[in-house]
C-alpha cells in the first residue's frame, strides 16, 4: 500500500487498536524527542507526542504514522531498532 494510501487509511480511522499497533506507536512517538533534529520536530511536537503515548487515541495513529515514515526514509537515523519498529507500525497499519 503507498505511503498516502495508510494515511488516509488512518484518517478514516480503518483500522483496530490491536497491541501491535498500540506499542509500534507508542515507541515511535517516545523516541521522536531523540531524533527531533533528524525528524524535523519541535519540542513542542515532542511533548505532544509523548503525551500521546501515554493516552494513545485511534486519531493519534495517523501522527505516529507520519513520523514512522520519516524514520523509514531518513538517511540520518542509523537506529536500527527504531528503524524495525517504524517498519512494524507500518506493515500492522497495512495490515489492520
Amino acid at each position: 500500500m503507498e505511503d498516502k494510501d495508510l494515511i488516509k487509511k488512518c484518517e478514516v480511522g480503518n483500522f483496530n487498536l490491536d497491541n501491535d499497533l498500540i506499542q509500534g506507536c507508542k515507541v515511535v512517538f517516545e523516541n521522536s524527542k531523540e531524533h527531533k533534529e533528524d525528524l524535523g520536530i519541535s519540542d513542542e511536537e515532542v511533548q505532544t507526542y509523548l503525551e500521546m503515548a501515554e493516552n494513545l487515541k485511534p486519531k493519534d495513529v495517523t501522527r505516529a504514522l507520519e513520523i514512522a515514515l520519516k524514520i523509514q526514509s531518513s538517511k540520518t537515523i542509523k537506529d536500527t531498532e527504531l528503524r524495525n519498529q517504524a517498519s512494524r507500525l507500518i506493515r500492522a497499519i497495512n495490515m489492520s
